[in-house]
């Protein structure tokens, strides 16, 4: 029986029922209305409150709900808490290498098995975690939890989730009446690799000026799941563009082997067929160093592809040139912003970030929080572009500056105008920001190329502050968002 059920009160024909575990009509109970109470064990018992003739059924609890101690009745486990006393869990959740505490994941204690998560695109709305939660709570934007009457006792299991990232520990004594605060990093983070939990499937082109893959690997993903596509791992790296030609071009190259000499596919064909995009969760496509004209390397086949994965449910993270995929692409997209190609903007450069939103009032309160930002609202960028000055209605800015008129960071959900009964599953980032541009000195941010093939070219460890905003972004893309919220 779910914990909605449980509270629930349902008044039919003057029976009420009552949140609670079941037990055996007790007529010696005081204020029970005796063989009025009615009922049996088998279906929970009953009671009179001896007011107006009505009479309580108190459901029968399940599993977990009977170890909790606002439990009420003969098969409830543990007495209940007295003077006000609460039994909860507190903790902080953070990413897979246990460094940055994370906004916005969903902390429960299931009562039922998880069911497995499915690869791939998909249409789903919105629904409550798997396993029947006893109790449910998100982290803030501290990345701190607080579960509320926990089932008390010994091995009760604990779920961390946030889209398709998901991982089950287990605490190993929850004592009643008190808070058990949790301060074993390596329990309150999301896994590392399969083994620990699950990741979703995530498909990375390389850059040219970028290093997607070497932020996943800062986060904390293990290198053991980086992996070319026909590999097991849950980040399959694919050689950005055409990496034949392109390679040489700009200030670095497209990576496209891993150390030990595994080589990628090539992007150019292969996202040319929706088919082979909606096997994966995540795309995430790193900054080629193409301006227009050179991102004819995408054609008409793989900017509608593209759209179709995002109409399918697809998540999306383009850096800086990849926003041909929406400038260029099918109708609505282009008209989700003002694009104006410009010249970059200074290094360091202060951005602005729109606190007038929920999720972006999150987002500058986070990375105060994590370190990435000193000020409220501010962002200091190395590397900034300028390709975009506004957003239009149907998507939200995130990040912006109004001197230049630029944005830096905006998101909207996909199909942009659904069709009658459908829903908005879809979702896509357009970043104007060199991710591994952190330092500002290209002699020691992340690079790719064939003289440094993954993971040779991750040259860093720790997080920059706009790796700190774009690690938000990507959870928050990894995140169910019901229709109409960024």
């Amino acid at each position: 029986m779910s914990l909605s059920t449980r509270v629930a009160y349902l008044v039919v024909a003057g029976v009420i029922a009552v949140s609670g575990c079941a037990f055996k009509p007790n007529r010696d109970r005081p204020g029970s209305g005796g063989d009025s109470g009615g009922g049996t064990g088998d279906t929970g018992g009953a009671f009179g409150v001896g007011s107006g003739g009505v009479t309580f059924i108190v459901p029968p609890c399940v599993k977990l709900q009977c170890q909790q101690t606002t439990c009420i009745g003969a098969m409830c486990a543990l007495p209940a808490c007295t003077g006000g006393a609460r039994t909860t869990v507190s903790g902080t959740i953070y990413d897979p290498a246990g460094k940055v505490p994370l906004y916005g994941v969903t902390v429960y204690v299931p009562n039922a098995p998880l069911r497995d998560l499915t690869d791939g695109a998909a249409c789903e709305p919105c629904t409550p975690p798997s396993g029947e939660p006893v109790v449910s709570t998100t982290t803030d934007s501290a990345g701190h939890f607080s579960l509320d009457n926990v089932p008390a006792g010994t091995g009760i299991p604990l779920v961390i989730q946030v889209g398709k990232w998901r991982r089950e520990t287990v605490m190993s004594r929850v004592t009643p009446c008190m808070d058990n605060p949790l301060t074993d990093k390596d329990m309150t983070r999301l896994p590392r690799n399969q083994a620990e939990g699950h990741i979703p499937k995530i498909a990375l082109t390389t850059g040219n000026v970028d290093a997607l893959e070497c932020l996943l690997r800062k986060i904390g993903i293990e290198d053991s799941e980086f992996t070319p596509e026909a590999g097991t791992g849950r980040v399959n790296l694919y050689a950005g563009g055409n990496a034949t030609i392109m390679e040489g071009v700009g200030t670095n190259a497209y990576a496209t082997t891993l150390n030990g000499g595994a080589s990628f596919t090539t992007a150019m064909g292969w996202w040319d067929n929706v088919a082979n995009l909606v096997k994966y969760d995540i795309l995430l496509h790193s900054c080629d160093g193409l301006s227009n004209p050179g991102n004819a390397l995408k054609g008409p086949a793989a900017l509608r592809a593209f759209q179709d994965y995002t109409h399918a449910g697809g998540r999306a993270f383009l850096s800086h040139w990849h926003n041909y995929w929406v400038e260029r692409g099918p109708a609505p997209f282009p008209m989700v912003a003002q694009f104006n190609h410009q010249d970059d903007l200074a290094i360091p450069f202060t951005a602005t970030i729109d606190t007038t939103f929920p999720k972006g009032l999150a987002l500058g309160e986070w990375l105060v929080n994590v370190g990435g930002s000193t000020t409220l609202g501010n962002l200091v960028i190395q590397g900034a572009q300028h390709t975009i000055d506004t957003v239009n209605p149907t998507a939200q800015r995130w990040i912006y500056s109004t001197n230049p008129t630029s944005t830096q960071y905006l998101t909207f959900n996909t199909p942009i105008v659904p069709a009658p009964g459908a829903v908005q599953c879809g979702k896509v980032v357009v970043s104007d920001i060199h991710v591994s541009s952190g330092s500002g000195n290209a002699m020691t941010d992340d690079i790719s190329g064939p003289a440094y093939p993954f993971p040779s070219g991750c040259r860093t460890v720790d997080l920059s502050p706009q790796e700190k905003a774009l690690e938000f972004m990507l959870f928050d893309l990894s995140a169910c968002s019901p229709p109409g919220i960024p």
